[in-house]
């Protein structure tokens, strides 16, 4: 009879000590962000950077790569995001190191690498601004997820227009995405994050749920 009390008392301390090990060790769900079961595959491109490097696949391998679409010329969503990201940026590298923001122009027409190395060090000078050919960019950008589209197919000059440097511009406008897109050490696509958006309001990234989903993610990685 001793033996029995003994075998269950052992039966139901294992049980517990296994529910408390699953306990302990469960995964928070991600909450805010699109994350995917199963990282995407990026087909193979080549960019280059804002200081004239070549910036492929192989450049996202070995980081946690935040890409974000956008212009110089743009006036609210690109310098609202990227002064968001330059926010949380400690908050980011601290849950990895290896954390890196990536802004690719959609307006290779006017996005030079002179006015990109000027408008992405303004952020952070970690940051980097990646450029190419509509013949790169819309692959890769479908490839993420992600769309733009130049709201005029040619642009006029209007000499009253001034970008952020002081420079002479096209009036034209580029409707592109407002998301971030996170890719993985693998140079995956690992999740999408949507910013907040209401009626007659900028899109705005939230800096605290970014943050938050970010290090469940690295967690669940």
């Amino acid at each position: 009879m001793n033996k029995i009390v003994i075998l269950m008392v052992a039966l139901g301390a294992l049980a517990a000590g296994v529910m408390l090990f699953g306990q302990l060790n469960k995964k928070d769900p991600v909450e805010f962000a699109l994350h995917y079961q199963q990282a995407r595959e990026i087909k193979a491109f080549e960019l280059t950077d804002h200081l004239g490097e070549v910036f492929n696949n192989e450049s996202l391998k070995g980081h946690w790569s935040w890409v974000f679409f956008g212009y110089t010329s743009c006036p609210d969503v690109c310098p609202t995001t990227l002064q968001e990201m330059n926010f949380i940026y400690d908050d980011l590298k601290a849950i990895s190191n290896t954390s890196q923001v990536l802004l690719v122009s959609v307006d290779p027409k006017r996005d030079t690498q002179e006015k990109l190395a000027s408008y992405i060090g303004y952020f952070n000078p970690e940051f980097k601004a990646l450029y190419g050919h509509h013949g790169v960019l819309f692959p890769f950008a479908r490839n993420l997820g992600l769309m733009y589209a130049i709201t005029e197919s040619e642009p006029k000059i209007n000499s009253d227009a001034k970008d952020n440097h002081g420079a002479t511009a096209t009036s034209y406008l580029v409707d592109h995405s407002a998301s971030l897109v996170l890719i993985n050490p693998a140079g995956k696509v690992e999740a999408i994050f949507k910013p907040k958006q209401a009626l007659g309001e900028v899109p705005v990234i939230e800096g605290d749920k970014l943050v938050s989903d970010f290090a469940k993610i690295v967690a669940l990685y």
